[in-house]
């Protein structure tokens, strides 16, 4: 069995867990926002005293390998969704290089990248972003959002602009991330 998949996960008041046996469908509903996610049919899903397990159907079609991954896999993907409607989830971006800029409009961020344009993404209403730009310091962008998933493809869709580089450093990490830094060429040893 799945280690992962064993694990009970506990619902925070506040939160109500319903699922659809019909559509294989579970709906998380909480202070920050409400989820759904289908859950494959080999997976069997209850709810009892604020207590969420998964277990695996033996009956059904789908081979042993499979279904232990689907465990796994769907009671990660369920506690996830339990997290992001009670606490939500935020990453931090940190852009390094000189003349790295970025300011928001709402939904709408710009950054200045040192490409011959600004680049603007629009986000989903679902996600919440603030921008810091403070002297000697480098720009920080702050995504707030209840979906995982979401957040982290758009992580990856802004850092996809300047992909942190191993030589100078520069780039969009994530705050903390430390880059392995090579040396570089170096000068050929006089013969």
């Amino acid at each position: 069995m799945s280690r992962i998949g064993k694990l009970p996960i506990s619902v925070p008041s506040g939160v109500t867990v319903n699922y659809d046996e019909k559509a294989n469908v579970v709906s998380v509903k909480g202070p920050k926002g409400e989820l759904s996610q289908k859950i494959d049919a080999s997976i069997k899903f209850t709810n009892k005293d604020g207590q969420i397990t998964l277990e695996v159907d033996e009956n059904s079609p789908v081979n042993y390998k499979q279904k232990q991954a689907y465990h796994g896999l769907y009671r990660s993907l369920v506690n996830n969704m339990v997290v992001g409607v009670s606490e939500g989830f935020c990453q931090v971006l940190e852009l390094v290089g000189v003349g790295f800029r970025v300011s928001n409009q709402g939904n709408i961020i710009e950054l200045s990248l040192g490409y011959t344009h600004p680049i603007f993404i629009e986000l989903p209403q679902e996600v919440k972003v603030e921008t810091k730009s403070e002297r000697n310091k480098n720009p920080l962008i702050r995504l707030e959002c209840a979906d995982k998933q979401l957040l982290g493809l758009i992580c990856e869709k802004i850092r996809s602009f300047r992909r942190p580089e191993p030589y100078k450093g520069k780039g969009i990490l994530f705050e903390g991330e430390v880059i392995r830094r090579k040396s570089g060429k170096t000068a050929a040893a006089a013969k």
